[in-house]
C-alpha cells in the first residue's frame, strides 16, 4: 500500500473517530434523551468544546472528499513521488493536529494548521500536471 493510501485510510479513521468524539459531547451537552430522540425540535447551538467538535467536524467533512478525490486521481494517473506522498502526508497529520488545536480553542495556530492540509491537497493536485 502506498503512503498516499495510508494517510487516505488513516484520514478515514480521523473522520470516524471525530463523529464520534462530536456526537458524544453533544449528547453529554443536551443529554441521552436528545440523542435518542428524532430531534424534530431545534435546540440552541452546542457550546464550548462540544461545539468546537462539531465545527471541526463539518470542516473535515468539507475538506475530506477533495483530499481523496485528489488522492485517487494520483493514483489513477499513475503518479506517485515526493509531492503525492508530502501531500498526503500533510493533510493527514495538519488535520490531526488541527482537531487538537480546534477542541482546545487555540487561537489563530489552528487556522495556520488548516492552511497545511490545503497545502497537501494543492500538492497532490500539483503533482497531476
Amino acid at each position: 500500500m502506498t503512503i498516499e493510501f495510508k494517510m487516505l485510510a488513516l484520514s478515514v479513521v480521523l473522520g470516524l473517530v471525530q463523529i464520534v468524539l462530536a456526537s458524544h459531547a453533544a449528547s453529554l451537552q443536551r443529554g441521552y434523551l436528545w440523542t435518542a430522540s428524532a430531534r424534530d425540535e431545534p435546540k440552541p447551538a452546542l457550546t464550548g468544546v462540544a461545539g468546537r467538535l462539531q465545527r471541526a467536524l463539518q470542516n473535515f467533512l468539507e475538506t475530506f472528499p477533495l483530499f481523496a478525490a485528489a488522492v485517487l486521481m494520483a493514483h489513477a494517473a499513475g503518479r506517485h513521488g515526493w509531492m503525492t506522498e508530502w501531500g498526503a502526508q500533510l493533510y493527514f497529520w495538519a488535520r490531526l493536529v488541527y482537531l487538537g488545536l480546534y477542541a482546545a480553542g487555540v487561537f489563530l495556530v489552528r487556522s495556520l494548521i488548516w492552511n497545511i492540509a490545503v497545502l497537501g491537497i494543492g500538492l497532490l493536485l500539483l503533482a497531476l500536471i
